[in-house]
């Protein structure tokens, strides 16, 4: 497996071992990374378990984060307020 693959789409990868859960994989280029709330670099040549959803064929971004329903329907209204206050102002 000498392909290259991309850890949460950012950071170039070698997968060394495939399981239905986890991947081993090696670091190709240093980077930091989040392990269990605390930041760690992780130098090149490195050997990481992953989830096997975090590793990817292409270089792409994350989705964006979806906002609740709610807080959408809030922002909707403070508008409406902030426009009915500015209309109340001019006159």
């Amino acid at each position: 497996m000498s392909e290259v693959w991309y850890y949460k789409g950012l950071y170039k990868v070698r997968v060394l071992t495939e399981s239905e859960g986890y991947w081993i994989i090696e670091a190709l280029e240093e980077f930091e990374d989040i392990v269990g709330g605390e930041r760690v670099k992780v130098k090149v040549g490195e050997q990481r378990i992953v989830p096997s959803n975090m590793v990817h064929k292409q270089k792409r971004l994350a989705p964006p984060v979806k906002e609740h329903a709610y807080e959408l329907e809030m922002e909707k209204k403070l508008r409406q307020l902030v426009a009915k206050d500015e209309k109340q102002c001019k006159e």
